[in-house]
C-alpha cells in the first residue's frame, strides 16, 4: 500500500514545505504553515479530456516568426461597465477571478449578465447555493434566458463530465473556494485544492477557447482568499468593492492581460438587481438649493475616468484638550499635512479646532488632484463663507503651500464643462502646451495657496 503523502502550506502564499515552519521564509506570515495531503492514491491522473483525443498537442517548439497575429475575439454582453472593466468585452478562453465581499453582489452581477446574454449558451456552476435560491434571484432579476444551464456541483471531474454533453460557450464558477478535485486529499477551500481546480479550469479555457469566470472569496484584509500564485494563474484579476450602507458599487481591475487595469465601471445596488451608472459625477454630487459652507466640488480621476466628487467639511471650536481630526473616505495623514500647510503657510490656527471631513457618496478616494478641493472645503468652514454653485477645483497641494499640476486636465476640465460648471481652478503649471479657449467654462490658474484664499474670500 503506498504512502500518502502531505505537505505543509501557507495559506497565505501558498509556500510549500516539506516541515511545520512558524514562520513563512515567503511571506513572513507567522503561524500559517496548515498540513495537507496532497496526493490520493490514484495510478493515472485523467485531464478534463481524454489525453489520446487532442493530437495537436504534440508541436511544441513554434518559431515566433511562424505565428500569426490574430485579433482577439471578444463576447461583448449588454453590460458596457464589464465592457470597459475587461478591455473591450469577454476574450475567448480567458480566466477571470472576481473577487469581492460577501453580500457585496458578484454573484448577483454575473447571474443577471449570464440572463442577459439571450445568443450564448452559458453553464452557471454554484458550489453554494441550491437551485431554487439562484431561481429566486433570477425573479427578484426580472429576467429569463432559454440559453442558461444551471449545475450544482462541486467535484471537478463530473464538471468536466457535464461541460462535454453541453458544449456551452461561457462558463461562471461560484466560487472557486468550493470546488474540489479528486486527485487531491486536503478539504474544499485549502491550498492545494484551489491551486489544483483553477489549473484545471485554465487548462480547460485555453484548450476549448472558452471563457471561464472564477467568483472568489476575501480575506478580512480585503485580499482574495487563497495562495497568491491564485492571482497569477488567471488571465484577468476583478475586484468587486463598495459599501453595504451605500448603493453604490466598483467594479475594479486589478491585473488585465488582455487592457489597462486603469479601468472601472460604476453601478448602483437596486430591488431588482444592479443597474450600471453611466454618469456617476451625477449622483455624487448632492441636489442641493441653498449654499453651504464647507462644500467643494473636486474634479478627480478614477482610473481613465473622470469624476466629479463632493468633499464636506466641518470645522468647529475644540471642546476638549486635543482638537480631533476624523477623516472618511479620504487619508487622515493627508488631512493632517494639509492642515499644517494652512497653518504654517496661511496663518489659519487650525491647531485649536475640531476638522471632520468627508468624501460624499460613500467613494474612498486616493488622488492627489483632490488636495486643492479639501483645503477649500476647510478654508469654507473656517470662514463659514459658502462657495459657489458652479466651481470646481483639481490641483495637488505642496508642503509650501505651491499648486502642483495633475495628469489628464484636459479630461478634467471636459467633465466639468459637461455637468454645466462655470469655473475651474487649476494649478498654473498645468497650461503648457494646452489650448484652454476650446472650453466654455472658465479655466483659472493658481500658483499658491494664498491666491486661491485671495480669489475665493
Amino acid at each position: 500500500m503506498s504512502k500518502i503523502k502531505t505537505a505543509f502550506f501557507c495559506q497565505n502564499c501558498g509556500y510549500e514545505s516539506a516541515k511545520w515552519n512558524g514562520k513563512c521564509p515567503s511571506c513572513g506570515q507567522w503561524n500559517t504553515f496548515v498540513e495537507e495531503r496532497v496526493q490520493k492514491d490514484i495510478p493515472l491522473k485523467q485531464d478534463w479530456k481524454n489525453q489520446d483525443s487532442n493530437p495537436a498537442r504534440t508541436q511544441k517548439i513554434v518559431s515566433l516568426s511562424d505565428i500569426q497575429t490574430v485579433a482577439e475575439k471578444r463576447l461583448l454582453t449588454p453590460d458596457n461597465e464589464l465592457n470597459r472593466v475587461l478591455g473591450g468585452g469577454i476574450v475567448a478562453g480567458s480566466l477571470v477571478l472576481v473577487g469581492g465581499e460577501p453580500g457585496i453582489g458578484k454573484s448577483t452581477l454575473f447571474l443577471q449578465n449570464a440572463l442577459q446574454l439571450k445568443d450564448v449558451r452559458t453553464l452557471y456552476i454554484s458550489g453554494e447555493e441550491s437551485e431554487q435560491q439562484i431561481k429566486m434571484r433570477a425573479d427578484r432579476i426580472q429576467s429569463s434566458n432559454d440559453q442558461f444551464y444551471l449545475l450544482t456541483e462541486t467535484s471537478t471531474q463530473t464538471i468536466f463530465q457535464e461541460i462535454k454533453k453541453l458544449q456551452p460557450q461561457l462558463v461562471i464558477v461560484d466560487s472557486i473556494q468550493t470546488l474540489q478535485s479528486p486527485f487531491i486529499e486536503s478539504a474544499p477551500g485549502s491550498v492545494s485544492q484551489i491551486r489544483e481546480t483553477t489549473a484545471e479550469l485554465q487548462r480547460f479555457a485555453k484548450e476549448s477557447n472558452i471563457p471561464v469566470f472564477l467568483i472568489g472569496h476575501i480575506t478580512k484584509d480585503g485580499s482574495i482568499a487563497g495562495p497568491k500564485v491564485l492571482e497569477h494563474m488567471v488571465d484577468t484579476v476583478l475586484q468587486f468593492e463598495g459599501d453595504q450602507h451605500y448603493a453604490y458599487r466598483i467594479l475594479r481591475t486589478i491585473k488585465n492581460r488582455f487592457g489597462s487595469t486603469a479601468e472601472l465601471g460604476i453601478y448602483e445596488m437596486t430591488g431588482t438587481g444592479l443597474r450600471q451608472v453611466t454618469n456617476p459625477s451625477e449622483i455624487l454630487i448632492s441636489q442641493r438649493d441653498d449654499l453651504l459652507s464647507g462644500v467643494a466640488i473636486s474634479a478627480t480621476m478614477e482610473g481613465m475616468r473622470p469624476l466629479l466628487v463632493e468633499v464636506q467639511a466641518l470645522v468647529t471650536q475644540s471642546v476638549y484638550g486635543t482638537p480631533q481630526r476624523t477623516a472618511t473616505g479620504f487619508d487622515l495623514r493627508r488631512l493632517q499635512l494639509l492642515l499644517a500647510v494652512l497653518e504654517k503657510r496661511g496663518g489659519f490656527h487650525f491647531g485649536v479646532k475640531d476638522v471632520f471631513l468627508n468624501i460624499a457618496g460613500g467613494l474612498r478616494v486616493e488622488d492627489p488632484s483632490i488636495d486643492l478641493a479639501v483645503l477649500c472645503a476647510l478654508l469654507s468652514s473656517y470662514e463659514d463663507i459658502a462657495l459657489p454653485n458652479k466651481l470646481c477645483f483639481a490641483g495637488e497641494v505642496g508642503l509650501s503651500g505651491e499648486i502642483r499640476a495633475v495628469n489628464r486636465i484636459e479630461q478634467r476640465i471636459a467633465e466639468a464643462e459637461k455637468l454645466g460648471f462655470e469655473k475651474i481652478f487649476i494649478s498654473r503649471y498645468n497650461k503648457k502646451g494646452i489650448d484652454f479657449s476650446k472650453f466654455n467654462i472658465e479655466v483659472i490658474a493658481v500658483g499658491r495657496v494664498e491666491e486661491v484664499y485671495q480669489q475665493l474670500f
